[in-house]
């Protein structure tokens, strides 16, 4: 693959992960990582843990969350052979229970993506969320 082929295939891959998460579809969340990853929310106050662990986290809590829209933009993904580490920025509008009006937060997040042979994977995640504004409590 080309580096711009790599490139297209990062970014729509980040996609998925924010239709995933604001669809509330866990299956096709779980087809953004490696079986073996890890993903680290706790800067927002969530978990770290395995794919299976923070996915059945997610649809715990979510299930609670009436609607969010993930924004995942400035994606800069370095790529040297069968990996990558890239940096994106999100932006994060969402209603959540009992608060009221909209509550918003933004930051960035840390992958280390492998090529695998159904294309690019995160191996690990890690959200570093740097501001939150209108957060519950």
């Amino acid at each position: 693959m080309s580096w711009t082929d790599d490139q297209l295939a990062i970014t729509a891959l980040l996609s998925r992960y924010a239709r995933a998460v604001d669809t509330k579809d866990w299956e096709l969340y779980r087809t953004v990582f490696t079986t073996d990853a890890r993903i680290d929310y706790t800067s927002a106050g969530a978990i770290a843990g395995t794919v299976d662990e923070v996915t059945g986290w997610l649809a715990r809590g979510f299930a609670a969350i009436p609607w969010s829209m993930h924004y995942i933009t400035n994606v800069d993904a370095e790529t040297i052979g069968d990996t990558a580490n890239v940096r994106a920025m999100f932006y994060n509008p969402m209603q959540l229970p009992g608060v009221e009006g909209m509550s918003v937060c933004g930051g960035y997040y840390y992958h280390r993506m492998v090529r695998s042979e159904n294309g690019w994977r995160s191996a690990d995640l890690r959200e570093d969320n740097v501001w939150f504004t209108n957060r519950p409590g």
